[in-house]
């Protein structure tokens, strides 16, 4: 028999969404972010409200497009997101995303409803137990500078993600500041510790496929 491809699921929930008067502010750019991350939209989905789905078919991509998501979502005031990755093998594919089941998606699901009651934002569930206290830690550590992104900081490290080529003076011509600025803002977000964490995540889950 086949072995089924390994596959990623996130799945996430805003909080204090009812904070704003305005919904369609944040879900806008939920679904703007989710978009720019799959453009299949078969394989996201945003339910009950503030809770959102999405199939991360390159695995080792996973924990960029969770610090995407939350970049996009703290760029509104208030707001802040959690996110629970799970990893794990397809067996069956729904016409929506959430219609599908395997492992990734019981991990992904079971995670986010640990992460509500531990007060973590990002967490992640794989098969290998050693991997995810190694991963969690770091995120655990991550996420200390991660939940206490400004407006500002968010919105830098959401446009360095999109262009990741691109220099600083490119990047401060986007947003009409100079490049001091946005070097002084990657800096406080510590843009550089969570890339140097994407590197390793993805050399981490690599091993795994």
């Amino acid at each position: 028999m086949a072995t089924r491809p390994m596959t990623s699921v996130i799945t996430g929930d805003i909080i204090k969404s009812r904070s704003l008067n305005n919904p369609k502010l944040w879900l806008q750019t939920l679904k703007n972010a989710l978009a720019t991350i799959e453009k299949d939209h078969s394989l996201w989905e945003i339910y009950r409200g503030d809770s959102f789905q999405i199939e991360i078919k390159q695995v080792e991509k996973s924990f960029e497009a969770a610090v995407y998501i939350k970049a996009c979502i703290k760029t509104i005031k208030g707001l802040d997101v959690r996110l629970a990755i799970g990893l794990g093998s397809k067996t069956y594919s729904g016409e929506f995303v959430t219609e599908s089941q395997g492992e990734e998606f019981l991990n992904s699901g079971t995670t986010l409803e640990t992460l509500k009651k531990s007060k973590q934002s990002l967490k992640i569930k794989t098969s290998n137990k050693t991997l995810d206290q190694e991963l969690n830690l770091y995120f655990k550590l991550a996420a200390i500078s991660m939940d206490r992104w400004t407006v500002h900081q968010a919105e830098i490290v959401k446009l360095s993600l999109e262009h990741p080529n691109a220099i600083q003076e490119e990047l401060g011509k986007r947003l009409g500041i100079n490049q001091n600025t946005i070097s002084r803002r990657q800096k406080r977000a510590n843009l550089e510790e969570v890339l140097e964490l994407n590197n390793m995540y993805q050399q981490k889950i690599s091993k795994e496929l």
